[in-house]
């Protein structure tokens, strides 16, 4: 049988709903609220096919240029060989999610601005930058007089 290079070729678990998920998206996926320059993943839903986003975006993440009553414009980067393009496309809500990859970092602003109130106030320097999770400190164990041996006991006869 000759291989299909359709429109949804290759997509039957990207489009396939999860466990218990079937049927049309709740009223909170309609009511979220976007900005523009806010960022969002692309995931598409397979049970609304208006709007759907092809299978190349389907895991992306985009920014927000443009909100319509039914949709919204998103700044998709796509590999196109060796550059990567900026794509303006339109997609409806239901493919759409806030993203949270950003959340991290606007935590971390937050901490550092409080870092630097407090050090201005302190007068000393502070430094701010992220270190790796460092080895465990060293430790000696002691030993004390109470140690416990415990050995098998002697064969012996109950009977």
């Amino acid at each position: 049988m000759p291989h299909s290079h359709g429109y949804n070729a290759g997509t039957r678990d990207m489009m396939s709903r999860p466990f218990r998920g079937n049927g049309m998206p709740g009223m909170s996926k309609y009511l979220t609220k976007y900005k523009i320059g806010d960022f969002v993943d692309i995931k598409a839903n397979s049970a609304v096919h208006g709007g759907r986003p092809h299978k190349i975006y389907h895991g992306r993440t985009g920014q927000i240029f443009n909100i319509t009553r039914r949709s919204c414009g998103v700044i998709v980067n796509k590999r196109l060989g060796p550059k990567t393009i900026p794509k303006r496309i339109h997609f409806r809500v239901e493919h759409l999610t806030p993203s949270t990859s950003k959340d991290e970092i606007k935590r971390r602003v937050v901490e550092n601005e409080a870092q630097k109130a407090a050090a201005r106030k302190g007068g000393a320097k502070v430094g701010l930058k992220r270190i790796p999770k460092q080895p465990a400190a060293a430790f000696t164990i002691s030993a004390t007089a109470n140690v416990t041996y415990a050995a098998p006991e002697a064969y012996s006869e109950l009977v």
